[in-house]
């Protein structure tokens, strides 16, 4: 029976589905790091750990290693170390090259971890992606666009989704960000130019350096457009036809990065633009699930459950590719206004409507305050057989579901 460590930082939704999902798996033991107290868990999964430590700094790899070799010594030798957030690939991997555990290794996990480094070696390959500097100075940000004008990015090197995320469209505004990162020579941020396009992700299923199944969804819009006009509704679509020929140079490209990137064995999110002129142009690559209920969209296109095949993936080696069956959707409902929930209107006109389509939904509660994410306050999700059935009634959704927030 193997002895699993999983790594989280809080217990979010997000972390407790994962953490439900190692519990479920037979013939392992799972071992729980986290810097929140485990009374804060669910207490149905509580009896479920063969271990828990409470830790101060869950990024600090010294401190992790430290209540890994205890862990080690005092429950069983630890076979996998594992977390799903981004900024914990590092130290983790970090914890494996000390103690000889299997997983990626720390070169790897900076390759995917710096997106300075990962651009560079992009670029280096051949492979389509933004132009980019990394700048710890006005001076540097303003000598950039004036080679490539504006609009331009700006962004922690390090960084997750959208977070911290601006786009300048004027010299002022670009100071405006570089304040807000507080950038300085031993603090520096990363520009690049915006390109112009669609948005959509890619995201890959590896098994020793092969790509074992991918999966592929457009946004509508851009999430960095969506964070910055707080009126529109977020709608990410799958399409069921993943593997046409009108796809092919962005498989070929992701493949291709996931190669160069060094990715061997797990879950890759990688996120990618269709310009005006059908060009594509990578963004950025992260070595972990993808969030914004994306395993959920892949578990329904196929009818089985994405999470538990990537546990299983991390921890045994395996990974069966299911048959793809449908289009699936999801629109994200996002208040309107500020403050909490106060009211919510068209759901039932939904329900007559596009019922028989919804498989999963999230309804925001009254009272519930606004998060501030292009994610919104709840989701509906919806699937087809045909993808134009699930891109109409995405759009259905964000006509007619309207959260008032006051």
């Amino acid at each position: 029976m193997h002895f699993i460590l999983f790594v989280a930082h809080n217990f979010t939704v997000n972390a407790i589905q994962f953490i439900r999902t190692f519990t479920s798996i037979p013939d392992i033991r799972l071992g729980l790091l986290a810097q929140e107290p485990m009374h804060l868990l669910p207490q149905d999964l509580q009896p479920s750990l063969a271990a828990f430590r409470l830790l101060h700094n869950v990024y600090d790899a010294q401190e992790l290693q430290a209540v890994t070799q205890e862990l080690w010594t005092k429950v069983a030798p630890v076979h996998r170390i594992i977390a799903a957030v981004e900024q914990l690939q590092l130290p983790i991997a970090q914890v494996r090259a000390q103690m000889g555990i299997t997983g990626m290794d720390v070169e790897t996990a900076l390759n995917f971890r710096d997106k300075a480094r990962m651009k560079a070696l992009l670029r280096e390959a051949g492979i389509p992606c933004a132009r980019y500097r990394m700048v710890g100075h006005i001076k540097e940000a303003q000598a950039f666009v004036s080679v490539h004008g504006f609009p331009v990015v700006i962004k922690p090197p390090a960084g997750a989704g959208s977070q911290a995320t601006f786009k300048a469209n004027t010299p002022s505004e670009l100071e405006q960000a570089l304040l807000a990162l507080q950038v300085s020579p031993t603090h520096q941020a990363l520009l690049e130019e915006f390109v112009v396009g669609t948005e959509h992700s890619f995201d890959t299923f590896s098994l020793r350096g092969q790509p074992m199944f991918h999966s592929l969804t457009h946004y509508y819009p851009t999430p960095l457009e969506v964070m910055r006009e707080p009126w529109i509704q977020w709608q990410v679509l799958l399409p069921r036809e993943v593997d046409a020929h009108e796809y092919d140079d962005i498989r070929q490209n992701a493949f291709q990065t996931l190669q160069i990137l060094g990715m061997q064995t797990g879950l890759s999110h990688l996120e990618w633009f269709r310009r005006a002129d059908g060009s594509i142009a990578i963004s950025e690559v992260a070595a972990r699930p993808p969030g914004a209920q994306f395993p959920t969209l892949i578990s329904r296109a196929c009818n089985f459950n994405a999470l538990e095949a990537w546990a299983r993936l991390m921890i045994f080696d395996t990974f069966q590719p299911p048959a793809r069956q449908y289009a699936v959707g999801a629109a994200y409902l996002r208040g309107q206004g500020q403050g909490k929930v106060t009211a919510i209107h068209g759901l039932e006109q939904l329900e007559k409507e596009i019922g028989h389509l919804v498989t999963d939904a999230k309804i925001p509660a009254i009272g519930q305050p606004a998060l501030p994410s292009y994610e919104g306050e709840g989701y509906i999700i919806v699937r087809h057989e045909q993808t134009e059935v699930v891109r109409q009634a995405l759009q259905r959704i964000v006509r007619t579901a309207r959260i008032v927030l006051s």
